[in-house]
């Protein structure tokens, strides 16, 4: 049964246009995989602008389409997950231990994902503008924060020039003094939150070199990256923080580690000998 959103969506179609019914047959068929789409995912799917696809988000009395999303979740949420396979009901059913092999299938299906995904020249190229910049600065919003923090812990290991700054405010008023000798990697899931979208537009107006890590190869984010670094996680509105997310992050973070100390050995074996060295002592 059809219920909530999806149930609205139903109701309200016969006073849709032509072009809001593709969408709206589209959505009604694959509301699943609709969930885990972004809005130019869509638009392709549906054979219809970006703008088409906006305008149905307002016709169905929502501000965008990150919110059509939710709702659809929502929607979705309401139809007895516990049924389906692989939902709560079965990890409620079968206990721990199928909790623990789910968790581990989740993860390594995001990692296989993103290494499908890797595309080598993107990751040389990001690599590169590293060893270029004479600062790089990782940015984030919430979860997508955490990881950034965690790439620039990883990074001071073996070079000084890493830094993250974690007030929005901050980051848009260090965009705007960058420069050419400057690189800014912005992890963000969607490549739609607007305060990341508006940083980078200031970023790239300022001249700094821009690189997105995001699931999604067309988004708002993207218009202003040098490079992109594709991670393989599905992660639904309702999930905003999920582990495969976070892991799919993390595998590319540390890629990119691995290749800048292999392209800069040295000086990376020298600084990290002296950074393990420094903190060695706090360490009973």
């Amino acid at each position: 049964m059809v219920s909530g959103f999806l149930s609205d969506i139903q109701l309200s179609y016969n006073q849709f246009t032509r072009t809001e019914k593709k969408v709206a047959d589209y959505v009604l068929k694959n509301c699943d995989k609709v969930v885990f789409m972004s809005i130019s995912d869509l638009s392709a799917a549906c054979r219809v602008a970006e703008a088409s696809v906006y305008r149905f988000c307002r016709t169905m009395g929502v501000k965008g389409y990150q919110e059509f999303k939710m709702r659809l979740s929502l929607s979705l949420a309401s139809e007895e997950p516990m049924e389906k396979s692989g939902g709560q009901g079965d990890a409620k059913r079968l206990g721990l231990d199928y909790i623990l092999e789910q968790a581990l299938e989740r993860n390594i299906n995001s990692l296989k994902e993103t290494r499908r995904l890797a595309d080598y020249e993107e990751i040389e190229k990001t690599v590169r503008m590293m060893e270029e910049a004479k600062q790089v600065y990782f940015f984030g919003i919430g979860d997508s924060l955490l990881m950034g923090q965690l790439a620039m812990n990883k990074f001071l290991r073996i070079t000084k020039k890493v830094n993250c700054i974690s007030d929005l405010h901050m980051q848009a008023m260090l965009a705007s003094m960058a420069s050419e000798e400057d690189l800014i990697i912005f992890l963000s899931y969607s490549g739609s939150t607007k305060d990341n979208i508006s940083v980078a537009r200031i970023a790239k107006r300022s001249g700094a070199k821009v690189v997105a890590i995001s699931r999604f190869k067309k988004t708002p984010l993207t218009e202003y990256t040098d490079a992109l670094l594709l991670c393989g996680s599905d992660e639904g509105p309702l999930e905003g923080g999920s582990m495969g997310a976070r892991v799919s992050q993390m595998f590319i973070i540390d890629v990119l580690f691995h290749e800048y100390y292999r392209r800069n050995h040295d000086i990376s074996k020298e600084n990290n000998h002296r950074t393990s060295e420094a903190v060695v002592e706090r360490l009973f």
